[in-house]
């Protein structure tokens, strides 16, 4: 539950927010962020470290290769809070356009509609009397009940959907902060590529771990699973980038 009390089906009932005063005991999971600075961090790190592994592996000079790594960073970066907006604003606006449509048939037929939450409650064992109490009291707000049908029936929260803006920023932001760590070495002076690839997998292992904190999952299977993946994507550029550099030469 997001605040408030409960409704049949174990959902918040309407206009179920946390207000002043009440704890809330779970993170906030509707915002958008999580996802977008997860995947944008992820995808930063992994593009960077198999572009440089297979770049390195071609043989390239060190300039070229920071060259390489930087345009994979703001092309990345660009894209993924591109990609991110686009995606989530579209959502918005398909679970915007299915919410007017329920409010429309909210009016039109609040019989009906009360009949329809009727029968999922008592399908998951309200008693019938309850369902029937509740379900009438929601007939006359429309704009309340079109938040528990918006639950019942699409499984979104009306005034809780996540913020484009929010998920284009942070995954911009995510993914260039992946993306330069393995950068880090070359920015420094250091011309390694394994080093560079070193230090690649330890961010790796690290946002895998980070992640565990906010699903409660153990760190360090989380860490090593991201580890993997990514050591899997850069041994397989570094390949393809030895292949084609030894023929090329």
């Amino acid at each position: 539950m997001t605040g408030g009390r409960a409704v049949p089906g174990g959902r918040a009932v309407p206009g179920g927010r946390a207000g002043p005063g009440v704890e809330r005991h779970h993170s906030d999971v509707s915002g958008g962020w999580l996802r977008a600075a997860t995947f944008g961090a992820m995808d930063g790190l992994v593009t960077n470290i198999a572009l440089i592994a297979g770049v390195g592996g071609g043989g390239v000079g060190t300039h070229t290769l920071i060259l390489t790594g930087v345009a994979g960073l703001v092309a990345g970066a660009i894209s993924m809070g591109i990609g991110e907006y686009t995606s989530v604003k579209t959502q918005n606006e398909q679970v915007a356009a299915e919410l007017a449509k329920e409010l429309r048939e909210l009016r039109a037929n609040p019989d009906g509609e009360a009949d329809e939450l009727v029968g999922m409650w008592t399908a998951r064992g309200l008693p019938p009397l309850l369902a029937r109490q509740f379900a009438d009291v929601l007939k006359a707000h429309p704009e309340q009940a079109l938040r528990v049908h918006a639950q019942e029936e699409l499984g979104v929260v009306p005034d809780e959907l996540p913020s484009p803006w929010t998920a284009a920023f942070t995954s911009f932001g995510c993914f260039a902060v992946g993306a330069v760590v393995p950068l880090l070495t070359y920015l420094l002076g250091i011309d390694s590529l394994m080093l560079a690839l070193a230090v690649g997998g330890v961010g790796l292992f690290l946002a895998g771990a980070l992640v565990a904190r906010f699903t409660g999952r153990s760190w360090w299977p989380s860490g090593l699973r991201v580890l993997l993946l990514g050591a899997a994507a850069a041994g397989a550029t570094y390949l393809v980038g030895t292949l084609i550099g030894v023929g090329v030469a």
